[in-house]
């Protein structure tokens, strides 16, 4: 599954479903159904965002210092996503859908998704 969304002052920004869904979680709405980003809900969003791109930076530098500490791979480490040492991070993922709501926030302008 896809996620495609739309708004008027950006072409469409289309997500693969894993990735969608966790921004969409992130930011509180509900990925199972069609829906709408207001204007006034952006700067909230994109506050969610930064935290959980942090919180997710933040766990990733810990366990390359505990993988450093013990001489071992940071895919041993359970404190990150299962395949931490190969994974792409929400930073990189979330950066055109940051993009997106920067931009409508900017125009205020709504995103749809699902319609």
């Amino acid at each position: 599954m896809l996620f495609k969304f739309k708004s008027k002052v950006a072409g469409d920004l289309i997500m693969l479903e894993p990735n969608g869904r966790r921004v969409l979680e992130i930011i509180g709405k509900d990925p199972s159904q069609a829906g709408i980003i207001l204007p006034a809900q952006m700067s909230a969003a994109l506050s969610a965002l930064e935290k959980a791109i942090q919180a997710e930076d933040e766990a990733i530098e810990k366990a390359k210092r505990n993988a450093n500490n013990r001489d071992t791979d940071i895919s041993d480490v359970d404190c990150v996503t299962p395949s931490a040492s190969q994974a792409i991070p929400l930073r990189q993922r979330s950066l055109p859908f940051v993009e997106l709501l920067k931009k409508c926030l900017k125009a205020d302008v709504e995103i749809v998704w699902g319609v």
